[in-house]
This record gives C-alpha cells, structure tokens and sequence, in this order.
C-alpha cells in the first residue's frame, strides 16, 4: 500500500512538533501513513532535539523535517514555524502522542472548511481506555468531547459587534464560546497568514481562536475529526497544568473560578464529595477504589489551589519577588 506521507506540497498539510514521541509517535505516523486523502497528505515534523529515533523516525516515513532548538521552544512559535513550512491550503495541527482513531481523520477535519467562512476547525478526543478515572471524567466533560458539530462566532465579519458581545458575556461563556485545541485541529492557511498563532508558551490554540472570534470570523468543531489522547494523571503535572491554564483563562477572559482562599476550601470540600461518589460507582476492583479515593483528596486541594494561584497570578507576580519566582518556576515546568 502506497504510503499517504510525503514531503512534498499537496492541497493538505499535517504539522506535528515533536520531541522523543516514542512508540506512540510510530503509531501516529502509521495511521497517517493510512489516511484516505486524494493525492496524500503533506507531513511537517518540528522536531526538538529528539534522542530516541523520533526524527529519524518521521523522516524515513517521508515527513519534512523542521528542526528546532528546544531551549528556545514555544508552543505557538513552533506552529507557526511548521504551518510557514507547509504547503497545504488547510493545514491540519496533532501533538505527538494524539493518535487518530481511523483512516478518515484528516478527511473528517477538512470537512467544516467547506464552509468558506470557517478560519479553523478541531476535532473531537477520547481518553486512553486505561485512563485514570478521574482524568477520564475530566476530558468526557471538555468541550471537545462533545458529540454534535458546532460552528462558534459571535457576528460574521463585524468585528465591532462581535467585541461588544464578547464583552457583555460572563467568563466562563466566553472561554466556551472562544474553545479550540491544537491537540488535533486545523486551520485555513490564508486567515493564518493574517492571524498566525501568539507565541505563547501555553494556550496559543484558544488565544488565537479568541482573536479569530473577536476579529469576526468561525471556528467549528467536527466531532468525526477523532483521536486518542490523554496522560497518566500526576498530582505536581496537574498541579503546574491547572496553574498555567488559570493564569491563561484570567488573562483572555477574566475566568476566575476560584476567588478566594474561602472558596478553595469550599472547593476541596466539594470535589472530594464528588470524586468520592465518582470512584464508589466505578466497576473496578474494591483495592482500586480505595487507592483512587486516596488519592483524590489531595488531588483535589491541588486543583482548587492551582486554579486559585494561576487566576491571580497577573498581580501576584507583579508585586512580589516571591511569587514572581514562583510563576517562573510554575510556567517553565
């Protein structure tokens, strides 16, 4: 079987930064390798110094390789250098290790651009079948978990409407309204071109969809557009994880669910009640049960407190020499 990989220009193009992906990379090339797309697909790999076959990996496969320098890495740089790289009209965006789920994912991701007002368009993700319980319930509740398309906008192609909606919104709406995730997305090169993504070590994917928002244009989400795509869950990542994003989700949209020290106790009190209640209806075995219900009392003081901490950071830092060095450290990790 003719191999859908190339690393010359075609209609569509696949972008990927990687860094040491592993056997779960190999698999991500395999399937694109697969992907029913009329002339193939252009595979664009940013690769950062990668010591475990990854670049050799991509290359062999038949991907155009962009090397970049991992100490000077960020996320929505790094994009842009791909998306500069590429050819495609559309370009499609994956993290390493999302791995899609049939042979017609990059087809389902193309499908919104019919619309010739869609800027850009994401798919839908499951976690690993041997997630953690806990992280599973999270990503099942994440907007890109959904099962219907939807196309999100406030005005077409009226800038000045679409500001003053957004402003009237709560947060919380705005986040929702503004979502996309660069772990499997895609965009239209020519608004790229014009909007490329922020470059910003964390969030470029729903900054930019907020500018493209606000600027008057679309993005959709295309629940056939599938991966696979979650982490064994760890307290310090998700700590350091939810800490980065709050400050993010502060910044954009003045998202600020936990206020108080108040309302982080409230909030512990709160998610252990539920995670309790979450563990005690699983079909797992008793001892699972006890280690996961264990684990999520701290977990949960950590996702209220890193929610907390990340919202206010924009002053925190700001004002002391402490908690500047602790945002440092938080954001570089």
């Amino acid at each position: 079987m003719t191999s859908a990989i190339t690393s010359e220009p075609r209609p569509v193009s696949v972008v990927i930064p990687t860094w040491n992906g592993g056997a779960r990379f190999l698999c991500v090339l395999e399937i694109l390798a697969r992907q029913d797309v009329a002339g193939g697909l252009q595979l664009v790999v940013i690769d950062s110094g990668s010591r475990d076959g990854t670049r050799e990996a991509a290359a062999a496969a038949g991907a155009l390789i962009v090397d970049q320098d991992q100490a000077t890495f960020n996320h929505g740089a790094a994009r842009n250098k791909g998306i500069e790289a590429s050819a495609g009209a559309v370009v499609v965006l994956l993290t390493q290790d999302a791995l899609p789920m049939n042979e017609s994912f990059v087809a389902s991701m193309l499908k919104p651009f019919i619309d010739a007002a869609v800027d850009g368009a994401y798919g839908r993700q499951f976690p690993l079948p041997d997630s953690d319980p806990i992280l599973k319930y999270r990503l099942e509740q994440w907007s890109a978990s959904r099962t219907e398309p939807a196309l999100q906008h406030f005005v077409q192609a009226d800038a000045d409407t679409s500001l003053a909606m957004f402003n009237e919104l709560a947060p919380l709406e705005r986040y929702l309204r503004c979502a996309f995730d660069n772990v499997a997305s895609a965009v239209r090169r020519s608004t790229w071109e014009q909007k490329p993504f922020p470059e910003r070590s964390f969030g470029e994917d729903v900054a930019w969809a907020r500018r493209i928002l606000l600027d008057g244009g679309t993005v959709a989400f295309e629940p056939t557009a599938e991966v696979e795509h979650s982490h064994p869950i760890s307290m310090r990542a998700e700590f350091f994880r939810l800490y980065r994003d709050h400050k993010n989700l502060f910044e954009l949209f003045g998202l600020q669910n936990v206020p108080s020290w108040s309302r982080v106790r409230a909030g512990w009190r709160w998610q252990r009640g539920f995670y309790r209640d979450l563990i005690a209806d699983l079909d797992i075995s008793a001892s699972k049960k006890l280690y996961w219900r264990t684990f999520s009392v701290p977990y949960s003081l950590a996702e209220t407190t890193a929610q907390f901490l990340g919202a206010r950071s924009h002053w925190k830092a700001r004002d002391s020499k402490f908690w500047k060095r602790f945002d440092d450290w938080a954001c570089s990790d």
